[in-house]
């Protein structure tokens, strides 16, 4: 029995406008749309038809550690290197390419840290 769904994962940032663009054009398939909270922050919110969307809220703070949550991609239609190279491209970075692990490290636009895998 499902007691409850995840609507969002959001993410901490200084420039939501920037990291849904990104995250739009590196997920593809997906709507953005903007709006405003009670007290007049304006957030970005990039939705999927199929699973949660991912909310970009506007914070004062720079980023200073590491994600204690992170995205792993799978890319379709490509190999992994291929969708590295789209990923840094549209303004992606590495971060680490470990010879002994299947994953690539990134970092958006904002220095959030994501991993591609090899497709599934």
């Amino acid at each position: 029995m499902t007691t409850a769904r995840i609507l969002a994962v959001t993410v901490d940032c200084r420039k939501p406008d920037l990291l849904a663009e990104f995250w739009e054009k590196a997920l593809g398939n997906a709507k953005t749309r903007t709006w405003t909270d009670s007290h007049g922050l304006t957030y970005r919110q990039v939705e999927f038809d199929d699973g949660p969307a991912l909310l970009f809220q506007p914070v004062p703070e720079e980023k200073t550690v590491k994600n204690r949550l992170h995205l792993d991609l799978a890319p379709v239609g490509r190999d992994q290197r291929a969708e590295v190279e789209r990923l840094v491209m549209l303004g992606a970075k590495v971060l680490a390419d470990p010879d002994d692990d299947p994953w690539i490290v990134l970092a958006d636009p904002e220095g959030n840290e994501f991993c591609v895998l090899p497709p599934r």
